[in-house]
């Protein structure tokens, strides 16, 4: 399958008199809403949209997941959502490859996916909590995906690329910062709770 190629490249800006060079060769691409649209793998790995945000996409992405996560307790029951996160994690693993590979980038900042899976599990094993508590949950999980502390970092590195390996790479630091987040929580709950 060809790449598809419909993706608004970031435009920069030469400080003028500093000549052409000052441009990168390649921009990254940023996707379009009919790039969004073009393929299946797009639409789930863009988090239906939002991954389009263009400050902060990832964290856009979190607050998706928050917001679908409270939609979807009303209608499943625990177990259910459960299974939903089971079913989640190869077809985000397959959207995000394919995806990746559409961009041309191995792990860009607008596949939110890894964040949306990552932080239902999180508030799936941390339920009940009220709405500090998921506040707290969402914070910390920000923190270890943005800042990748050691293990988060480790996780990152691990599979880098293209291909089915890259796919894993781009959800496992993640998943690995859900585990961060959940760790800091039972540690507070045990303490304080």
């Amino acid at each position: 399958m060809e790449p598809i190629t419909d993706v608004q490249p970031k435009r920069f800006t030469a400080h003028p008199g500093a000549g052409a060079s000052a441009a990168p060769a390649s921009a990254p691409p940023r996707p379009s809403v009919r790039f969004l649209l073009q393929h299946p793998a797009h639409l789930i790995a863009l988090g239906f949209g939002s991954g389009l945000s263009r400050v902060a996409p990832g964290t856009v992405g979190t607050l998706w997941a928050w917001l679908a996560f409270l939609v979807l307790q009303l209608w499943l029951t625990p177990a259910q959502i459960g299974w939903l996160i089971a079913a989640s994690l190869p077809v985000g693993w397959w959207a995000c490859t394919v995806t990746a590979r559409h961009l041309r980038v191995a792990d860009p900042g607008h596949i939110v996916w890894d964040e949306v899976i990552a932080m239902w599990i999180v508030l799936w094993l941390a339920m009940p909590m009220g709405f500090w508590g998921q506040l707290s949950a969402f914070a910390l999980f920000r923190f270890f995906d943005a800042a990748k502390p050691g293990p988060v970092r480790w996780a990152d590195r691990l599979c880098k690329g293209f291909g089915p390996r890259g796919g894993w790479g781009i959800l496992l630091d993640d998943l690995v910062a859900a585990f961060c987040t959940l760790l800091v929580l039972a540690v507070w709950r045990h303490l304080f709770g």
